[in-house]
């Protein structure tokens, strides 16, 4: 990696894809070289569109582009596994998109990858790099509201989406669990690690993927947390922390606050709001920063979204798929998801 700028490629250019290099390409310290879609025209529009000087039409090209010191895997989650595994085979680091994959078994196979080759790999769960997310955390691992008890998160879209949305399509990996309950199921495992019992209920589409979902995940400590996400209906989008001496409200957007109330017993709330220097509230650069940091250090996983949290949240949402009933074409009954629990499935 050059001392002044890290190289990125990008692999996919749809709207993640976008979101992303728009951010980049704004972030000091980075430079996008190389863009690569299964379609040649596709990847010269977005080259065009960013100006990167590379395009590519197969994934293959960029994998062996030796002039990459890191690769975004923005496909469908469906292809991850593919993806970054490609990637990862020829030497590439990678910071691959939410879900990690499809399953944890996937995720399991890319993290052996990263790790017998010594390549640096992270799931762009931005969330965690955010800045009034780490200054939750350390609030709340500092006992501002003592011992946590309960974590509430929510995100629903409005809908309706039609039966030839991605996000109904099984092959696809769709449903609301994987696209939008990865990050309420993120946001408690941050707070309290993996937990130790798993419930569930889903309404599923007749093409056999979750509409919306609601879990409740509990620990050994007697802690509990309550997620929902939808496909079918807009939430509130909002998160709540809940300890034996005091509660932190997030409202909408928890995953990427501009602010939070901390109330704690016997004292008037305090309100802490996001750093304007710290840019658009929706801005994917920290996450971007996060991965060059750890790169220039020489680290293979970064502190802040560690490979075994990943693998520990796709346990969780393969034990609440397990539950509801959900299980995609790719998967076979030897390597079905999810381990013993109760759960209950509500056809749509």
């Amino acid at each position: 990696m050059t001392e002044q700028k890290t190289r990125w490629g990008i692999l996919a250019t749809g709207g993640m894809a976008a979101t992303f290099t728009a951010d980049l390409v704004d972030t000091p310290g980075a430079e996008v070289v190389a863009v690569a879609s299964r379609s040649a025209e596709s990847a010269k529009t977005f080259a065009e569109r960013f100006g990167i000087p590379r395009a590519y039409g197969d994934w293959e090209s960029l994998a062996m582009d030796e002039e990459l010191d890191v690769v975004y895997v923005a496909t469908p989650h469906s292809a991850h596994r593919a993806a970054a595994g490609l990637m990862l085979e020829h030497g590439r680091n990678v910071l691959c998109e939410k879900p990690f994959t499809l399953n944890a078994r996937e995720a399991e196979e890319l993290v052996a990858l990263a790790r017998g080759n010594g390549r640096f790999l992270m799931e762009a769960m931005w969330m965690y790099c955010h800045p009034m997310v780490r200054r939750l955390k350390t609030l709340v691992g500092d006992g501002a509201i003592g011992e946590v008890r309960h974590v509430q998160a929510d995100f629903g879209l409005e809908g309706p989406f039609p039966a030839s949305h991605r996000l109904r399509d099984p092959a696809l990996g769709g449903g609301a669990l994987l696209d939008l309950g990865v990050y309420p199921v993120s946001f408690t495992q941050l707070l309290l690690g993996e937990p130790s019992d798993v419930a569930a209920r889903a309404v599923l589409s007749e093409e056999g993927v979750d509409l919306q979902t609601g879990a409740l995940l509990s620990w050994g400590s007697g802690a509990l947390a309550s997620v929902h996400c939808s496909i079918v209906g807009g939430t509130a989008t909002s998160a709540s922390i809940t300890g034996s001496k005091g509660r932190i409200d997030i409202p909408y957007g928890f995953f990427f606050p501009e602010r939070f109330t901390l109330h704690r017993d016997g004292r008037d709330p305090e309100e802490f709001a996001a750093d304007p220097a710290d840019g658009p509230r929706g801005s994917l650069k920290h996450e971007a920063a996060e991965v060059m940091r750890a790169l220039r250090a020489g680290e293979t996983e970064s502190p802040l979204v560690p490979l075994d949290g990943t693998l520990a949240v796709m346990r969780t949402l393969d034990a609440i798929r397990e539950r509801v009933g959900v299980r995609y074409p790719q998967e076979t009954a030897q390597a079905a998801p999810g381990a013993p629990g109760a759960g209950e499935v509500t056809p749509a």
